[in-house]
């Protein structure tokens, strides 16, 4: 089994990719490229993200082949794929960050700035926080009361709230896990979160939806 982890410039690329490595333990080969015939082919797609969308959405596309490639792998064929930070606010049809951007558009929604009730809180969302979350495979074995990794100043919204799996609290309820299909994101940092982030990358390689 061969894991992409795509390569576009994101700033979490090499943690993302060494918490791969560390559960594959013989089960996978990780590639970390920016190579788009070795995308389309992958058994399954880690799409890492961390600074602006629009940056991120940019440096995506600036990839030759790649948007093509995980529209083939992901949408067309069913590769399971998994969104980190950025790179499950990609999903989204639309961020504001700076501007107005395109996303890939799989999960349809937004992306926006995230508007804490609390004025004690700052942003961005920086450190550790607990999660409510339903039963999904991805999650399986996660303990009540989970706590887990974020750093992050927007937020995303999908256009069906039937696609979310887990939400934070941070002001008000943030989406920090969605799923539909084969396509799955987390807010949070699952490369940072510790055992717990790394039984949901165990739980990815394992996957079968």
């Amino acid at each position: 089994m061969k894991i992409a982890v795509v390569d576009y410039g994101s700033g979490n690329l090499r943690s993302a990719a060494k918490a791969f490595e560390h559960e594959a333990k013989g089960r996978a080969e990780i590639v970390v490229t920016s190579d788009a015939d070795i995308v389309r082919k992958a058994d399954r797609i880690v799409l890492p993200g961390q600074g602006a969308f629009g940056d991120c959405a940019a440096g995506l596309r600036a990839v030759p082949g790649m948007v093509d490639a995980l529209n083939d792998a992901v949408v067309k064929r069913g590769a399971p794929f998994l969104g980190i930070c950025v790179g499950m606010q990609l999903l989204a049809a639309t961020g504001y960050e700076h501007g107005v951007h395109e996303g890939l558009g799989w999960l349809g929604g937004e992306v926006r700035r995230m508007e804490p009730q609390d004025p004690a809180l700052k942003l961005p969302q920086l450190g550790w926080n607990a999660l409510d979350f339903a039963d999904h495979p991805l999650l399986k074995g996660w303990p009540k009361g989970t706590h887990v990794y974020f750093a992050n100043s927007y937020h995303f919204t999908p256009a069906d709230k039937a696609n979310v799996i887990a939400t934070a609290d941070y002001g008000g309820p943030i989406v920090a896990a969605v799923a539909k299909g084969n396509i799955a994101g987390t807010q949070f940092h699952p490369e940072k979160s510790q055992a717990i982030g790394l039984a949901l990358v165990s739980n990815f390689l394992e996957w079968r939806p």
